[in-house]
């Protein structure tokens, strides 16, 4: 099924400049190995090269933290809204 995901400005670059792109997959470990497949420069920013999800990134599924949910195997279904966000760090 095809799912909306958000990109924040830092990874619109890697999609063509694209703010939104539409990805299948019924989990958000589908969804985030598929945007690697489309677009490798997002890699490294997403997934860990164990392929756990980065800690320096943060996806919600609906305005719901993956974290707090399933993780990557959190699933998705059509007309849920992934959003991509880097982690904000202070100090």
């Amino acid at each position: 099924m095809a799912v909306d995901v958000r990109l924040p400005t830092v990874l619109r670059s890697q999609a063509g400049g694209q703010a939104i792109v539409t990805v299948e997959g019924s989990t958000i470990g589908d969804i985030l190995r598929t945007l690697v497949a489309e677009y490798p420069g997002m890699a490294g920013q997403l997934l860990t090269e164990d392929g756990v999800l980065h800690r320096f990134v943060n996806v919600y599924v609906n305005d719901d933290d993956v974290r707090y949910l399933s993780a990557l195997d959190t699933p998705v279904k059509e007309g849920d809204e992934v959003s991509l966000l880097p982690a904000v760090a202070g100090g």
